[in-house]
């Protein structure tokens, strides 16, 4: 992989939206839309200051992290009304009579509805897949193998699986033509971030030649949970074998005893997992690299080579948040 040029490093984060970039700095943030007319729409706006509970660390990481999540789908729902796509969406199909209903009785509030409650069905997805299956399927494993004495391995086992059911989902949406052009968007945020960590002009020609991977991307973050997950929970040796036997219980049970006592251990997996991506983008070294390695190789998926009309839009998006003062951004 080619070695990025890096004169400084800012926490200037970002995020790939549905035509458009979220670029957060210090204290401010900004958000560029190509709009249906080719016209770039860019909005401006204050951020908070961090509460004490996001600096403490091993603890920050679980509240930023969700409140990412949460100001993530804000941003999404947004960028889709900018981009006029739910105009047309709305010409192409005439409205069901449920839909008719919800519109009537929600008006302009229908499609933050929708959003809400996709982000809450997306939880629950994500809860089944990497919570309950990977528990369920080594049951079932184990009860095809049960001489083994497999148990000792249900952590390992649990988190190939969900390694597996990571990689697979993410390369399955960036066959999707909208998922995959919000990948070029996203290949677009890193490569214009990185042009300005090697401290040159914000210029499409410039931004261009850059990588479009990134160290503190999301993509690495969340592959670096799940892998830390393994060791959190073998530091924990607790499978639905102990529960079969301390208890007399049914397996099922026993299952979910444990898929609870996985979500308990979630924080942990999370607060950790957030200091060593934030040590990874601060610093430069063999430990850093080898961490960084599997979620850079990861974010080949995730990230896709942009063209220079979305460039132009990362570039529109970051310069709102650019520090007024040279080194307020540092990391």
């Amino acid at each position: 992989m080619k070695k990025e040029n890096i004169a400084r490093r800012t926490l200037i984060g970002g995020q790939a939206l549905f035509e458009g970039i979220m670029m957060r700095g210090v204290g401010k943030a900004a958000m560029a839309v190509r709009k249906k007319d080719g016209e770039i729409s860019i909005e401006r706006w204050d951020t908070k200051k961090d509460r004490w509970y996001q600096k403490i660390p091993f603890i920050r990481g679980n509240f930023n992290f969700i409140m990412q999540m949460i100001d993530g789908y804000k941003y999404m729902t947004r960028s889709v009304e900018l981009s006029g796509m739910m105009e047309d969406d709305e010409q192409a199909e005439e409205m069901s009579k449920f839909e008719s209903w919800l519109n009537e009785k929600l008006g302009d509030k229908l499609f933050g509805v929708l959003m809400t409650a996709g982000m809450i069905t997306g939880v629950a997805v994500a809860l089944l897949l990497f919570m309950f299956v990977p528990t369920w399927m080594f049951t079932g494993l184990n009860l095809l193998f049960g001489g083994l004495n497999i148990q000792r391995f249900q952590s390992l086992f649990e988190g190939v699986i969900k390694i597996t059911i990571f990689i697979a989902y993410l390369w399955g949406t960036s066959k999707i033509a909208d998922i995959k052009r919000m990948y070029e968007y996203h290949g677009a945020e890193h490569k214009t971030i990185a042009a300005y960590e090697a401290n040159e002009e914000l210029v499409v020609e410039n931004v261009r030649k850059h990588i479009r991977f990134h160290r503190r991307c999301g993509t690495s973050f969340i592959f670096l949970t799940l892998a830390i997950s393994i060791l959190v929970y073998s530091a924990f040796p607790i499978n639905s074998g102990m529960f079969v036997d301390a208890f007399n219980i049914a397996r099922g049970l026993a299952d979910l005893i444990r898929v609870v006592f996985k979500i308990l251990l979630l924080p942990v997996t999370v607060g950790i997992s957030y200091e060593i991506i934030r040590i990874a983008g601060r610093h430069d070294n063999v430990f850093t690299r080898v961490v960084s390695a599997p979620g850079l190789a990861i974010q080949r998926l995730t990230t896709k080579e942009p063209d220079d009309s979305q460039i132009e839009i990362a570039i529109a998006a970051i310069k709102p948040v650019l520090p007024e003062k040279d080194g307020e951004d540092r990391w």
